[in-house]
């Protein structure tokens, strides 16, 4: 391979990058994309296409400004400076802004992302994610909430004869054996002679 065509090769993903990246973008879904969209608008009455298709998806959140406006709807005055400029990073300090402020308001690391995985535009699923269990804490802040409602805690006090009366039952998870054993069973193949 001459070397223009390395660089080609490295220039258009192919290969297992490129299966790599084919295998993350299956993962997104248009649906939850546009609901992630819709509920951005109502939070911050501003107007934009809501349409979940990836390109349009990655266009309006890429510079981090609407998801840190957005941030500060839910709760006022988090974000203290939102940068305005289209530099790279600028707009990758908008973005960690966002995320450090969504996992204060709930949001489970696991289910953020990486400032280059909207930037670079490599996982703009995580980024769905990561929106759509943001959508679920919102109702915490007064706020419409997408998805399914989160599950709330359930408590339950027993006294200490429950307790006791719990530890003499025999699950029956444990199952019998009904007087089998081990005997005449055999693994593989019997050794000839």
């Amino acid at each position: 391979m001459s070397g223009e065509d390395m660089a080609n090769n490295r220039a258009t993903k192919s290969g297992f990058a490129a299966e790599a990246q084919r295998k993350i973008n299956s993962k997104y879904s248009e649906e939850l994309a546009q609901e992630c969209l819709e509920w951005i608008k109502i939070i911050t009455g501003e107007n934009f296409n809501t349409s979940g298709d990836m390109d349009n998806f990655y266009e309006i959140l890429k510079n981090g400004t609407l998801l840190c406006r957005m941030v500060n709807c839910i709760q006022p005055g988090s974000i203290k400076k939102i940068n305005e400029s289209q530099m790279a990073f600028k707009c990758m300090e908008n973005i960690d802004a966002f995320l450090k402020m969504a996992i204060q308001m709930g949001v489970p690391p696991q289910e953020t992302f990486q400032t280059v995985d909207l930037w670079e535009r490599q996982n703009l699923n995580s980024v769905v994610i990561c929106l759509q269990s943001l959508g679920r804490k919102a109702h915490n802040f007064g706020k419409p909430s997408i998805g399914p409602k989160e599950a709330e805690k359930n408590v339950r006090q027993f006294t200490e004869e429950q307790l006791r009366a719990g530890q003499g039952v025999i699950s029956l998870q444990y199952g019998s054996n009904k007087g089998a054993n081990q005997s005449g069973i055999n693994f593989g193949n019997t050794r000839h002679m």
